[in-house]
């Protein structure tokens, strides 16, 4: 399937937002498939060490998320 920026161009925003959010996941169900940049890589290095240090300084990503009302 290909689809030219033309046809995009044609759709309205609610409809361009849509695409977006339907092509977004299709890569978020392979996460692995998105290779990290090396600053990347380091600045999570840099935050497990900081969490192998203080691990209760941590929250769970399950309490993030309802504090920022994304509650599944």
């Amino acid at each position: 399937m290909s689809i030219s920026m033309d046809d995009i161009r044609k759709l309205s925003v609610a409809e361009r937002i849509q695409l977006v959010e339907d092509i977004w996941d299709t890569i978020a169900t392979s996460p692995g498939d998105v290779p990290l940049t090396e600053p990347q890589r380091q600045e999570l290095d840099r935050r497990l060490d900081e969490y192998s240090k203080e691990p209760s300084a941590g929250r769970a990503w399950d309490a993030v998320r309802e504090d920022l009302g994304h509650e599944e």
